[in-house]
């Protein structure tokens, strides 16, 4: 089985998204270790699309931006991203790839033939939202290629969270919160 995995793997290769988040970098350490398991490449993808403008129409065009800056500052994130994943010495089996446009119709264009897509998620403790982003949902409405979600790691949070009202002592009282008032059974009167 494991040689019949390894005969479809070759030459296809797994699609990595890269935005420079955690989650991504994330992804990107797993995707390389399925690649080694499976004997194939990687290709770790970073889309960018032209800036808005956020400059007001009588602004001087020197202040926006040309199209050129904007690719060498994706080309940059992406080198970046491999840098903070590799090291200075990048493997061998992983390929970087910017291209222009929205970033899930070029992550699902780059998979066309590839064995998976591998996106990063950040998690989150907010049951009321996504658990993926608009891209990852976009990919995973549209692909015809499994996608996997790496979530990014949890981070402890540096303080302790408290929950609930300060504490304040009272003398030959229990602690209790500040604020709070003391229940009391109801006094029975006996006849």
């Amino acid at each position: 089985m494991e040689a019949a995995m390894t005969e479809l793997a070759v030459g296809k290769g797994i699609v990595v998204g890269i935005d420079g988040s955690e989650a991504s970098r994330e992804a990107l350490r797993w995707a390389t270790r399925q690649a080694h398991a499976l004997h194939t490449d990687v290709v770790a993808v970073h889309a960018w699309e032209p800036a808005r403008p956020r400059f007001a129409p009588y602004a001087p065009a020197s202040a926006r931006p040309t199209a050129a800056e904007q690719q060498e500052k994706a080309a940059h994130l992406l080198a970046s991203t491999l840098r903070d994943v590799f090291g200075a010495q990048v493997e061998s089996a992983v390929h970087a790839v910017v291209m222009e446009g929205p970033p899930a119709r070029v992550l699902l264009q780059r998979a066309r033939g590839a064995l998976l897509l591998a996106l990063g998620r950040t998690p989150h403790d907010h049951y009321d939202q996504p658990a993926t982003g608009p891209v990852a949902r976009a990919c995973l409405r549209q692909a015809t290629l499994p996608v996997v979600t790496v979530p990014a790691p949890r981070r402890p949070s540096s303080q302790p969270i408290t929950v609930g009202a300060p504490f304040t002592a009272r003398r030959g009282a229990a602690q209790q919160p500040a604020g709070a008032r003391e229940l009391r059974p109801p006094s029975v009167s006996r006849r």
